[in-house]
């Protein structure tokens, strides 16, 4: 243990244990709390020593990518942008401590593991501070010309604005109450006054009111809360709310608000994921979606579809996590769906509880997903390992659920059945079932949205990923918004209901930050931000 104490505070022992030498004495160089020394210095004063036998090679950072060194009580984070001191790029493959130059720089964490799980000290009540968000003009969807647009609520415009609907979107997770208190063990690092709603409620109503979106997603708003404060708070602020609570015992919900002078409301339609005929679907989730009307005297616009949802959190059961995301799909194509066979424009929010690149993610963005041979915990990403996983039954869903394959509802073909059953034979009827029978019995989803992520994920600079929620045990993105975006080549499969969806236009993303952004105001909840996730923020452009 004396040993480790040198080493944190950059003296050694002497070898015969009585007294002390400086242990990296040359070109020390501060990194906020932590500090920098020459590769040689440290390879000569300790590579021999206990460090080189506490080192491990898994990364911090799960998708980073570059390597990680950490121990239990030192850990040495190589960070390629800044710690070179010629400044130049490196491959980042075939990397071994051996292929460091002599003139190279390691930086010394000052995060303390002291067992293997714990979160770092440094995670442990750190002076506050605020966290700086800026706005990210993506008007030419050209990531290489990303334009910075400062720390206030700016509001980037593309050239031309004839004919045109703009409007902003905010998906925020505020972090239900009774939720915090049942998983205390999640928010070890934080003090006890900023955890009171009487203290979190006001500075989140502070940040909806700073960003002003036109429309909000909001999940785990506790019902209770949602009655006596937060409706009413929104109210005052010129938004029209609509609420679906949690089935069962579950005290929370999803609400979508959206502004008066904005939008006018054509259709609420909320989606229960607990099915009582369904022993999958035993779970209380929900999802909500609403058809709006954009207000425009001068023109006619098409109307939006914006949905929300938080989907189940067990990271071992990406079965119910696809059903439900179905379920979803199944209930925006109804609402989504426009007389001429195409869909109106979408905006998908929510906490999916799924990683960036997980099958479910890929799902949404591409289309389609095979997952015969999945495992059941590989479907959201949140867990590494699937020993000891079952794998993932094919159909997913059994047929009295009533959603197809292809993510649409199967009852509203009934109908129309009905009206031309005289004009079916029996042959055509044969037909159809063993055209449905083998549709249940493939192992391949999709659905025909063409939707994008607003968020890229990463850094493209560093390769770091983003985060959207950070507590005590992890710091990950789950929260996401998608948007349809008219795309080249996109064409309806084969007895596909729809091809296009019409396209909106991002203009502006309120930019992430990473984990150790967020460490440095003592992560989440903090003083100033009162939910353990970050409020996600896009603008939009309708073309008319």
């Amino acid at each position: 243990m004396e040993a480790w104490r040198c080493v944190r505070r950059g003296y050694g022992r002497c070898a015969v244990g009585r007294g002390r030498y400086p242990m990296l004495p040359y070109h020390q160089k501060s990194l906020g709390r932590d500090w920098t020394a020459p590769w040689e210095n440290l390879q000569r004063c300790c590579w021999n020593r206990h460090i080189s036998s506490c080192m491990r090679w898994p990364g911090h950072y799960s998708r980073a990518p570059y390597p990680y060194f950490s121990s239990r009580h030192f850990s040495l984070n190589w960070r390629p942008p800044c710690l070179f001191e010629s400044r130049t790029q490196f491959q980042y493959w075939n990397w071994r401590p051996d292929n460091l130059s002599q003139t190279s720089l390691i930086h010394l964490s000052s995060y303390i593991m002291n067992s293997e799980g714990d979160e770092p000290s440094s995670k442990r009540r750190k002076h506050q501070g605020t966290i700086k968000r800026h706005w990210e003009d993506v008007c030419n969807h050209n990531k290489e010309e990303t334009k910075i647009l400062g720390d206030k609520n700016d509001d980037p415009m593309c050239e031309g604005s004839e004919n045109k609907f703009d409007f902003s979107v905010m998906s925020y997770n505020i972090l239900s109450q009774d939720l915090l208190e049942d998983n205390s063990h999640l928010y070890k690092h934080c003090r006890r006054p900023v955890l009171h709603w009487s203290f979190r409620f006001p500075n989140i109503l502070k940040e909806i009111k700073h960003f002003d979106a036109d429309v909000l997603c909001l999940q785990e708003v506790q019902e209770d809360h949602y009655g006596t404060e937060i409706r009413p708070s929104l109210e005052s602020l010129g938004y029209h709310c609509e609420y679906k609570m949690r089935t069962g015992r579950k005290p929370d919900g999803c609400a979508i608000c959206f502004k008066h002078s904005k939008f006018s409301l054509l259709s609420v339609n909320p989606v229960e994921f607990y099915r009582r005929d369904v022993p999958l679907l035993d779970r209380d989730n929900v999802g909500l979606v609403l058809l709006l009307q954009p207000k425009i005297p001068s023109a006619a616009s098409p109307a939006i579809c914006v949905a929300n949802t938080h989907l189940l959190y067990n990271p071992r059961r990406g079965d119910i996590k696809l059903t439900q995301l179905a379920m979803l799909l199944a209930e925006i194509s109804s609402v989504a769906h426009q007389k001429d066979g195409s869909f109106c424009p979408i905006v998908m929010c929510g906490d999916f509880n799924s990683v960036p690149g997980s099958p479910l993610y890929s799902f949404i963005k591409e289309g389609k997903l095979n997952y015969e041979g999945l495992a059941i915990g590989k479907v959201s990403g949140q867990e590494q390992s699937s020993r000891g996983q079952r794998i993932l039954s094919i159909p997913i869903w059994p047929p009295n659920l009533g959603i197809s394959q292809n993510c649409v509802y199967e009852v509203q073909q009934v109908p129309k059945v009905e009206k031309t059953d005289s004009d079916l034979t029996q042959t055509q009827l044969d037909k159809t079932e063993v055209l449905v029978t083998a549709e249940k019995l493939s192992s391949k989803l999709q659905h025909h949205f063409s939707l994008s992520s607003v968020y890229s994920h990463y850094f493209p600079d560093t390769g770091i990923p983003e985060v959207t929620t950070c507590h005590s045990r992890s710091a990950i993105t789950v929260d996401y918004i998608f948007y349809s975006a008219e795309k080249e080549g996109v064409a309806g499969q084969p007895g596909a209901e729809v091809a296009l969806v019409g396209g909106l236009k991002l203009l502006a993303r309120l930019s992430l930050l990473t984990e150790q952004d967020l460490w440095t105001v003592n992560g989440l909840p903090n003083e100033n931000n009162s939910s353990d996730h970050l409020p996600l923020l896009a603008k939009f452009r309708l073309e008319l």
